[in-house]
């Protein structure tokens, strides 16, 4: 079975506890894949191949048995419900990725930073194992490894933040990559506010 590199990641997961589980869309499909959407509304391509045949998803909530030899079809939610129901409810919560900005030339947050920190608390307490990334970025402005630096002091600073906001039991990580990785891209030695910033990803 060949899944592109947009193929849901959930698809590839209920293939597996469909060979294993043997659930079935409707009488005699047998074990099946269905093609849903991934947590930012994309849906992909499945390609289901065996030796009695190939069939291709391309379609949401489209499904195909695996043996590839009938033309995929709808699978209805209470039918997804019934054969995946268990398998959607153990499924861990993705990545959330937020973006927090900060004052030039330091680690201060700009006020509308401040105040999107408390989303940020907020879904890492929803997890019930958090684990937090921060990364640290500038702008262009000043050396290349002074940068390297201020990132990793920003980066440091929000996360010693985040433990005292009450989260002093959740692992986190702090890095930098100055201003090699801009997100809005410009010439040196240029002020830009979007490229002050540190990214949080909690998983």
């Amino acid at each position: 079975m060949n899944f592109t590199r947009k193929t849901l990641l959930l698809a590839a997961t209920l293939t597996l506890l469909a060979v294993l589980a043997g659930c079935a869309a409707k009488k005699g499909t047998g074990s099946y894949v269905v093609l849903l959407r991934d947590p930012d509304g994309n849906a992909g391509k499945v390609i289901v191949q065996s030796p009695q045949g190939e069939q291709t998803l391309t379609e949401v909530f489209k499904g195909a048995a695996l043996d590839g030899k009938r033309e995929p079809f709808f699978v209805m939610q209470d039918q997804l419900q019934r054969d995946f129901g268990a398998a959607l409810a153990a499924m861990p919560l993705p990545p959330e990725r937020f973006l927090l900005y900060f004052e030039s030339g330091g680690a201060v947050l700009t006020a509308q930073s401040k105040a999107d920190l408390e989303r940020v608390l907020q879904r890492t307490r929803a997890r019930p194992s958090p684990d937090i990334s921060v990364i640290g970025h500038t702008d262009t402005v000043g050396r290349a490894e002074a940068n390297k630096a201020l990132g990793l002091r920003r980066a440091t600073a929000m996360a010693e933040q985040l433990r005292q906001l009450g989260l002093q039991n959740t692992t986190i990580s702090a890095e930098s990559h100055g201003e090699a990785r801009l997100l809005v891209p410009t010439p040196d030695e240029t002020a830009e506010a979007l490229n002050r910033r540190v990214e949080i990803t909690i998983r």
